[in-house]
């Protein structure tokens, strides 16, 4: 039997898991996003990829600020979904919703939990220089991403590897582990399995401090920070009063005073090794690659970047 569900999303990551639902059985009966805003000066109106998903393929869309009224809990349990999916949603779901009866709420979450509960996962499983991360799919409760596991599936994280690319292929895997866990529900054959709580570690939100690039640090980490923030926010650093944004860079054999250009290919000195940056972006400016910006820029060797 086909299930109904009600979606609740909002980032980019969500398009493949809607797309492998919608190509499904299972009925997409509503869709939940976060509320529209206002961009840049002009003011236009920005629609989240999710509420533009919902508008080309003429599913109910909604878009409240608050969910815990008794309008949006007497439509759940008016429209009556045998799941209620969450997907990087950016609402915390309230008690009353959770106990509406004979609902199943399911999370995607884009860590090997109880590894990285929280709002940044999949960058801060990179700046962690860790091996390997994933996708679970959990039972939702009221304590935050603590919730029984369904199922889980893993992925490598190579040094290469930036939050652009790994959020894609997360996003791939969601969408072919949730079909799984959908005929699980339908067969009554659903099993979660209780998260260690002596194995959690929380992915706090990226603040923009953090953003910046300290030259103090070690040449891996500073990689892995710019391929964690890549390309958006992006990690940055101050040439003589422009900010620049790394988009790409890898570690280089090299030694100076942190944060001293050594190299007029643009190799930055840190505490242990170097970086080469290979790709950036001027604030306000389009991004280039290394070459492209040598054409119109000169590099003082010796010079030190903030």
């Amino acid at each position: 039997m086909a299930l109904n569900i009600i979606f609740m999303g909002t980032p980019k990551f969500c398009l493949p898991i809607l797309n492998a639902i919608k190509k499904s059985e299972h009925n997409i009966i509503g869709i939940y996003t976060q509320p529209p805003k206002k961009k840049d000066r002009g003011q236009k109106i920005d629609l989240t990829p999710v509420h533009k998903f919902a508008i080309e393929n003429s599913i109910n869309i909604r878009h409240p600020e608050n969910l815990d009224t008794n309008e949006e809990i007497n439509f759940f349990k008016k429209k009556k979904p045998d799941v209620i999916l969450v997907v990087a949603y950016g609402k915390i779901i309230p008690s009353k919703l959770l106990e509406i009866e004979n609902t199943l709420f399911l999370n995607i979450h884009a860590s090997l939990l109880p590894k990285w509960r929280g709002a940044a996962p999949i960058q801060r499983s990179i700046m962690n220089l860790d091996r390997e991360t994933g996708v679970s799919i959990m039972k939702i409760i009221p304590k935050l991403d603590a919730g029984p596991v369904m199922m889980k599936s893993k992925v490598k994280i190579s040094k290469d590897t930036n939050f652009e690319d790994l959020t894609l292929q997360l996003s791939e895997i969601s969408s072919k582990l949730i079909l799984q866990s959908l005929d699980r529900v339908e067969k009554g054959s659903v099993k979660f399995d209780k998260q260690d709580e002596s194995k959690i570690s929380y992915a706090k939100k990226i603040t923009k401090k953090e953003t910046k690039i300290i030259w103090s640090q070690k040449a891996k980490f500073i990689i892995a920070k710019i391929n964690a923030l890549s390309p958006t926010p992006g990690a940055w650093f101050s040439l003589k009063g422009s900010r620049i944004k790394v988009i790409k860079a890898v570690e280089v054999k090299g030694s100076g005073n942190p944060g001293e250009i050594i190299d007029s290919k643009f190799v930055i000195a840190c505490s242990e090794n170097a970086i080469q940056i290979l790709e950036l972006q001027k604030a306000g400016k389009r991004k280039m690659i290394i070459s492209e910006y040598l054409k119109g820029n000169t590099l003082n060797v010796g010079f030190n970047v903030q």
